[in-house]
């Protein structure tokens, strides 16, 4: 990553991306560090990205994210400002290229409710809980009646910031799980991962 447009549209830091991007694949890597300890050329990923930021004068840093699944679709957004990974049970490229244009557009917390994180789940009800005490009209409402209402705005978190509960962005009138069905109902969304500069 960078911290500049200007950078990030610079084609020799674009293949300097890409050699990191190739020598991650072909050493299988699967963690940051094992990506830094990486050797291209007798030179380690971490040192190369040293030399680069001297000479560039700008903040380079690996970002890695992996997607193990039997098929994997991928979306470059934004002149290189943004990627998308995202993981199906079987090959559908048409089909990943929507999902991925979908979480790159969307930005989901998870791909369905069940796989929300439950720190996050319990953050948002306190956001949400929170918000209500100390609205005028909630004053003196039960604690029961509270937590009710609070259920009823997490599930509509839940529609908003889950991938399969969105509404797809192409077709509005169905949703991301929805139109997956319309495609193939046997194929289904293992996870994917999202990264963003800036």
């Amino acid at each position: 990553s960078c911290e500049t447009d200007f950078v990030s549209k610079n084609a020799e830091f674009v293949a300097f991306a890409q050699t990191i991007a190739d020598a991650a694949v072909a050493n299988n890597v699967k963690t940051v560090d094992e990506l830094n300890a990486v050797s291209i050329n007798g030179t380690t990923v971490a040192d190369m990205i040293n030399d680069k930021l001297a000479s560039i004068g700008e903040k380079i840093a690996a970002k890695f994210e992996r997607v193990d699944a039997p098929y994997v679709a991928s979306y470059i957004h934004g002149s290189y400002r943004m990627g998308v990974l995202v993981g199906l049970t079987s090959e559908a490229a048409e089909l990943g290229k929507d999902l991925a244009m979908q979480i790159a557009a969307m930005n989901p917390v998870a791909v369905d409710p069940e796989s929300v994180p439950a720190e996050t789940v319990e953050r948002e009800r306190a956001i949400i809980i929170d918000t209500m005490k100390a609205d005028p009209k909630m004053a003196g409402k039960p604690e029961d009646m509270i937590a009710k209402i609070a259920e009823g705005k997490i599930g509509a978190f839940f529609k908003e910031q889950t991938l399969l509960a969105q509404a797809f962005v192409k077709d509005g009138s169905k949703s991301v799980g929805e139109y997956i069905k319309s495609v193939d109902g046997a194929i289904k969304v293992t996870e994917f991962k999202r990264v963003a500069l800036g």
